[in-house]
């Protein structure tokens, strides 16, 4: 049987407003990239996502950023990279704090870029996993894309993982076309839900040229604040339970 991942990143509360149907989607997706202080969410909203999780049995992850509130992470900054380090180090232990059993890593927004093209930053990233994982006393995997994270991972010995993306279009070079470029954002249901169906099958996806990109991912990713996520996550669980792929966490 075919067998894949499905993620969503949540708790992703600004000034104590959710920018996701939390409950709705813990309750198909498998993984959850959890918000923790650098872009999003708070003590209260990292508690709740952590007793979420435990009511469905969703796996937790840590979803650290740039410390950028005001830009939801999703601007590059300036920031030197140990004090990057010390900044995700800190927003993994405050998710550590409520309780959470951090089972892997997912760098948000700008981070996740940056540290996939830079090794500075994929350096900054890895070692505060590499902390986290030193504490905890297993390897925390990385889940992510990029070479530069890929390297820092495997030079620091975790795991990486990688994701494709559901709701984000892709070039043809297999980049993500960037937000606000014409078709940068997914948003029907059944698209979505077919093309979940193909990458956990035949690993490709279609690009916006039409050509087909490999993407050999372990886990998939439907964005939580996406105006349709709810249902787009629902139609891809269906898909993916009627084609016979088991959704499972691989952490």
């Amino acid at each position: 049987m075919a067998r894949i991942d499905l993620n969503a990143d949540l708790g992703e509360t600004v000034d104590g407003v959710p920018t996701a149907d939390d409950e709705a989607m813990f309750a198909v997706v498998s993984s959850a990239s959890v918000a923790c202080g650098g872009h999003a969410g708070d003590a209260r909203s990292m508690r709740e996502a952590v007793a979420r999780a435990a009511r469905h049995g969703v796996a937790v992850g840590g979803h650290p950023s740039f410390p950028d509130r005001a830009g939801f992470g999703r601007a590059p900054i300036a920031i030197e990279p140990a004090a990057l380090r010390a900044t995700v180090a800190e927003q993994l232990a405050a998710l550590a704090a409520v309780g959470a059993d951090i089972r892997y890593v997912k760098p948000h927004g700008a981070l996740y870029h940056a540290a996939g093209a830079d090794p500075a930053t994929a350096a900054a990233v890895v070692a505060a996993i590499a902390g986290l994982s030193d504490r905890v006393g297993r390897a925390v995997p990385v889940l992510a894309l990029g070479d530069a994270l890929a390297a820092a991972a495997a030079a620091a010995g975790l795991p990486f993982v990688r994701e494709a993306f559901l709701d984000r279009g892709y070039r043809a070079d297999g980049s993500l076309v960037p937000r606000g470029e014409a078709g940068a954002l997914l948003s029907d249901p059944a698209t979505v839900a077919a093309r979940a169906v193909r990458l956990a099958r035949d690993g490709v996806v279609e690009a916006v040229d039409g050509s087909l990109v490999r993407a050999d991912a372990a886990s998939l990713c439907v964005h939580g604040d996406s105006p349709s996520a709810v249902a787009m996550a629902q139609a891809v669980r269906a898909a993916l339970d009627d084609a016979g792929v088991e959704v499972r966490a691989p952490w």
